[in-house]
C-alpha cells in the first residue's frame, strides 16, 4: 500500500484523532502523511457544494479535499457529521469508540448548586436542553471553541461549571482530577458521540478494504443505528437529540430522546433487542417519538435556529409558522387558556335588543352553552373582524363592527336610542367599554360567560419580538418576564393599548387576524 494521506483539521483534538488512525493502519505495513486543512482555497469541483451534499460545517474541508484527491482519507469526530455522507464519499471505518459520557467540570466545586439561581456553560443545544429539563431554574450561557479555549472561558468567568465531552479531556489528558468534575451519566448522549470515524472515495474499493482491517464491528454497529435514528427524525448535528446504543451480553440497549430547546418536553424511548434483530429498530424509535409530539418538537427546533428569533404567546397552526420568513424562527405557547362557564336558560330566555362580543370567547362560551335558535338578539356589536365572521357564522348578523372596545364604546353612545346593553364577557374583561358606557349613563348587564386562566412562562432574552393577541396574554406574560427591547406584536388596538404600557416598542397588525399579526413581523424584520 502506497503512503496514505489523511486529513484533518489543525485543531489539538483533531490531530490527536488522525494522528490515533496513522497509527492504527501503520500498524498492518502501511507508511502515513498527515495533512492539516482548515481551508479550501482555491480548490474547483466539478458541482457546487450543496450538489454534492457537502453542507456539514466541520467536514466541509476535508470532503473538498477528498473529492479533489489532495487526501486519501478524512478523519472526524463522528458525532459532528452529517446523516447523509456527500457523493462519491463513503464510510471506510470507525475506530473502537472511547467515552461517550457528557461530564461537568466544576469551576471550584459542586456546592454551586445549592445557589438559587447557579449557572453552567455549554455551546451544545442537545446538553442545553437536557440539564434545563432536570434543572429548570438554572442558567445556561453559551460556550464555543475548541476544547482548551472552553476550558479557559470556564477559568475566566463566574460560572458553576461548563459540560464537556468527556472523550475529548481524556484524548488530550485534560480531564481534571475526580474532585473536579461530575460525570452526568443521566444526559443522554449524541449520536455517534465518542466515536472517531474514517471517510473515503468510494471509487478506491483497495483503500477501503485495507481500512476495514482497522474497523470496530460493534462500535459501526451502534453508532449506525443511533445516526439512523437522527436521520429519521430530520435532525441536524445541533439538534437536542440524544441516542446511545450499547452491545451487552448480545443484546442491543437501545435509549432515544427528543427535547424541546428549552427543555421543558421531553419525548423519550427504550429498547432491548438480539444483535441480529436491530435493523428496523432506529426506524421504530424514531417513529414513535415523531408520532407522540415528535413532529410539533422538531418544527420547534428548526425554527429556533433561525436569525430572528420570536415567541408567539398562542400556539399557532403550522400554516400560520409557514407564512414567517425564512430567516425568522417562532416558539410558542399558550399563555391563556379559556373556559366556558355553565349559564342558565334563562339568561337568554327573552329578546334581547342590544349585545355586545369584544373577543371571539365570548361567542364561542355562547354557542357552547345554546344553539343559534334559542338565541334572540335583535342587535349584535363587536370588536374584530374575526370577531364578526365568527357571529354571523354561529349566531347571525352584525349590526356593527370596530377595532377597539373604546371605539366601539363611542360608537354606542352615539348611536343607541335605548341607555341598555348586554355585554356578553370573561372573568377578565377590559375596563374600556364599560367605563366609557357607564360615565355616559348607560346600563350595562355584564354576563361572565367564560373563565381566563393565565399560564405564563419564563422566557429567555434572544427573542426579538413577542406576539399577543389579547390584553390577558400581556398580563400572563408579565407576571414572569420583564419587557426589555423586544417588539410587542398585537392583533389589535385594545390589546395594543395595553401593550404600550410596558413596551417602548409596539406594532398592531392592520388587520385583527393571525395572519395579519405575522405579516406586521415579516414587514417590521425587513426593515
Amino acid at each position: 500500500m502506497n503512503t496514505i494521506r489523511i486529513g484533518t483539521r489543525s485543531s489539538q483534538l483533531a490531530l490527536w484523532q488522525a494522528n490515533t488512525v496513522a497509527k492504527q493502519l501503520e500498524h498492518f505495513g502501511c507508511t502515513t502523511e498527515i495533512i492539516e486543512i482548515d481551508s479550501i482555497g482555491d480548490i474547483v469541483l466539478d458541482k457546487p457544494l450543496y450538489e454534492l451534499g457537502i453542507t456539514g460545517v466541520f467536514t466541509k474541508n476535508l470532503d473538498v479535499a477528498l473529492l479533489n484527491h489532495k487526501i486519501d482519507i478524512a478523519v472526524h469526530s463522528f458525532k459532528d457529521v452529517p446523516t447523509k455522507l456527500p457523493e462519491g464519499i463513503v464510510q471506510a471505518a470507525i475506530l473502537k469508540r472511547g467515552d461517550f459520557n457528557d461530564i461537568l467540570v466544576l469551576k471550584k466545586d459542586e456546592h454551586f448548586f445549592a445557589n438559587d439561581n447557579p449557572t453552567i456553560a455549554t455551546g451544545s443545544l442537545r446538553r442545553r436542553a437536557q440539564w434545563l429539563h432536570r434543572y429548570p431554574h438554572h442558567t445556561v450561557v453559551g460556550l464555543r471553541g475548541n476544547v482548551n479555549t472552553r476550558l479557559k472561558k470556564l477559568e475566566d468567568n463566574e460560572w458553576g461549571g461548563a459540560i464537556f465531552a468527556a472523550a475529548g479531556l481524556k484524548r488530550l489528558d485534560l480531564l481534571p482530577e475526580p474532585e473536579g468534575y461530575l460525570k452526568l451519566d443521566w444526559m443522554v448522549p449524541a449520536p455517534a458521540q465518542g466515536a472517531v470515524m474514517v471517510a473515503a472515495l468510494a471509487s478506491n474499493p483497495e483503500l477501503l478494504e485495507f481500512c476495514s482491517q482497522i474497523n470496530h464491528s460493534d462500535t459501526a454497529t451502534c453508532v449506525e443505528i443511533e445516526r439512523k435514528f437522527l436521520q429519521v427524525l430530520e435532525g441536524g448535528c445541533t439538534a437536542p437529540i440524544g441516542a446511545l446504543a450499547l452491545i451487552i451480553k448480545e443484546e442491543i440497549k437501545f435509549k432515544g430522546v427528543l427535547f424541546s430547546p428549552d427543555g421543558k418536553n421531553k419525548i423519550e424511548f427504550a429498547k432491548s433487542v438480539e444483535v441480529g434483530n436491530s435493523d428496523t429498530l432506529a426506524e421504530y424509535a424514531a417513529n414513535f417519538i415523531l408520532e407522540r409530539g415528535g413532529k410539533k418538537l422538531m418544527q420547534e427546533i428548526i425554527l429556533f435556529e433561525k436569525e430572528i428569533s420570536i415567541y408567539s404567546t398562542k400556539n399557532l397552526a403550522v400554516d400560520q409558522t409557514n407564512l414567517l420568513a425564512e430567516n425568522i424562527g417562532a416558539s410558542m405557547s399558550d399563555f391563556i387558556t379559556i373556559r366556558s362557564n355553565r349559564l342558565k336558560p334563562v339568561v337568554i330566555k327573552k329578546p334581547i335588543e342590544h349585545v355586545v362580543f369584544t373577543s371571539q370567547n365570548a361567542v364561542e362560551a355562547i354557542v357552547d352553552n345554546f344553539s343559534a335558535v334559542e338565541l334572540d338578539f335583535k342587535n349584535i356589536y363587536c370588536v374584530g373582524r374575526r370577531t364578526k365572521r365568527l357571529i354571523e357564522k354561529k349566531i347571525g348578523k352584525v349590526t356593527q363592527v370596530e377595532n377597539s372596545a373604546a371605539q366601539l364604546a363611542n360608537y354606542l353612545v352615539a348611536n343607541l336610542k335605548k341607555n341598555e346593553i348586554t355585554f356578553f364577557c370573561g372573568n377578565k374583561r377590559r375596563d374600556e367599554l364599560v367605563t366609557i358606557l357607564a360615565k355616559n349613563n348607560m346600563i350595562v348587564n355584564e354576563i361572565e360567560c367564560y373563565q381566563t386562566s393565565l399560564t405564563p412562562r419564563k422566557l429567555e432574552d434572544r427573542f426579538k419580538g413577542i406576539l399577543f393577541f389579547s390584553p390577558s396574554g400581556i398580563e400572563s406574560f408579565l407576571e414572569m418576564n420583564t419587557p426589555a427591547n423586544q417588539v410587542a406584536f398585537c392583533i389589535g388596538e385594545t390589546t395594543a393599548f395595553e401593550a404600550k404600557k410596558h413596551f417602548k416598542n409596539v406594532e398592531v397588525a392592520e388587520l385583527s387576524t393571525v395572519e395579519s399579526v405575522i405579516k406586521s413581523v415579516n414587514d417590521y424584520f425587513k426593515k
